[in-house]
């Protein structure tokens, strides 16, 4: 009985086959622009977390109490290099790094400029995610050169091989000074870097800012990235000393970010609302000329025994199979699509006057304009599911006007 219903919905979909086009047209119009729409928003919301818990945050940070709000250079975690031990120990840690942001004045001859020095472990954060990912071992700088950030070696005019006389207040409350020679100019994603950075080693800025085992912050980055950041805080909770600290997960130092990802999700039930909207006038006006352009054909099998459940059938899986072919067909070209702008990319720098473009920065981070759209199976199903249940509903009209038909008038219309 499912068989021949299904055959007798395919063949009644064939007899009028421009409308049947258009409505299947219509379909896969929408699920195209959704698909389009997901993988696209999976792109940007990818390589923005990406960029911003990569080099800037990590996926968890641990500071002094207060030290994000008032960057005093005293508010500082102590022993340092045992708790760095007890965090990289932990099973669900990939790397974590302790970092000094000092503010001081460099001079080059006389002017002084306002800087951050910026104390890391420049050997660990040259690998993937950290500060200086890529860097070459022959940029290394020396026990006592420093990186200047590109932006700021420009404006002041910095070049390698100046000598640097750096300026300002060690967390004792002491005068700190020295010198440092420029080793190498630093192209960052951070913008705080490229503007007013000057890089030099961890050991280098505790000894200059009289920071002994201690640093201002730790950037932690988990084996699970991003969506398990509350675990690693958790785990993150348990190391000593961390119960007189400030351990928090990336949403929450940026939580502009996480609710701007979160808006990303609504843009795409908004348009994933299109398909069904598409897939409903689609369907309901295909059912319904149908409907009412068989009478006398509905008439006579009613006439010869089939029963007006059967008729519902028959229409409502012909609701079914248009549906599903056009998402079917929509989900094929979108997914083409995405998997072409995936192979290319999409530089949204170029769109745009070709000398005037440059990256988007957000939260002091240069975000590449080149994004890689992807799908996952979880974004077609949605088309697929809501489709069947809206070509289902669009379908209920026409199919309880046929099963409604008298057998006899039917027949005469």
């Amino acid at each position: 009985m499912l068989g021949s219903t299904a055959r007798l919905a395919w063949r009644n979909l064939g007899r009028n086959r421009r409308r049947t086009a258009l409505a299947l047209a219509a379909i896969a119009v929408a699920q195209t622009a959704v698909l389009a729409m997901d993988g696209l928003m999976n792109g940007w919301g990818d390589s923005m977390l990406d960029t911003l818990t990569g080099p800037l945050m990590g996926h968890a940070q641990i500071h002094a109490p207060e030290w994000r709000e008032e960057r005093a250079p005293d508010l500082v975690i102590d022993g340092v290099g045992e708790m760095l031990d007890e965090v990289r120990a932990l099973p669900t840690v990939q790397d974590a790094y302790a970092r000094i942001y000092a503010p001081a004045l460099v001079a080059r001859e006389v002017d002084g400029h306002a800087v951050i020095v910026a104390g890391i472990d420049i050997a660990a954060e040259r690998s993937s995610g950290g500060l200086l990912e890529g860097l070459p071992e022959a940029g290394i700088p020396t026990e006592r050169g420093a990186l200047v950030g590109s932006s700021l070696a420009r404006e002041v005019g910095i070049e390698v091989g100046d000598e640097l006389a750096v300026l300002g207040q060690g967390a004792d409350g002491s005068m700190a000074n020295d010198l440092v020679t420029v080793t190498g100019i630093l192209e960052t994603p951070i913008d705080m870097i490229n503007r007013t950075g000057i890089v030099v080693h961890l050991a280098l800025a505790q000894e200059i800012f009289a920071m002994p085992d201690q640093a201002h912050e730790i950037n932690v980055r988990g084996i699970g990235g991003a969506d398990d950041a509350a675990a690693l805080v958790a785990a993150l909770g348990g190391v000593d000393g961390a119960d007189q600290l400030e351990v928090l997960p990336w949403d929450e130092l940026a939580p502009e970010l996480s609710q701007m990802l979160d808006i990303t999700e609504i843009y795409g039930l908004v348009v994933l609302f299109i398909v069904f909207i598409a897939a409903a006038a689609g369907v309901a006006n295909t059912m319904l000329m149908a409907t009412f352009e068989r009478r006398r054909e509905l008439g006579m099998l009613l006439s010869l025994g089939t029963t007006p459940a059967r008729l519902v059938r028959i229409v409502l899986t012909e609701a079914v199979v248009l549906g599903l072919l056009g998402v079917l067909i929509g989900t094929f070209l979108g997914g083409l699509l995405v998997f072409y702008q995936n192979q290319t990319g999409i530089d949204f720098t170029q769109w745009g006057d070709q000398e005037a473009s440059v990256d988007m920065a957000i939260y002091g981070v240069n975000f590449s304009g080149a994004i890689y759209p992807y799908l996952s199976v979880s974004d077609c199903v949605p088309g697929f599911v809501g489709v069947v249940v809206v070509s289902v509903l669009a379908a209920l009209w026409p199919a309880a006007v046929a099963a409604r038909l008298e057998p006899v008038e039917a027949m005469r219309g």
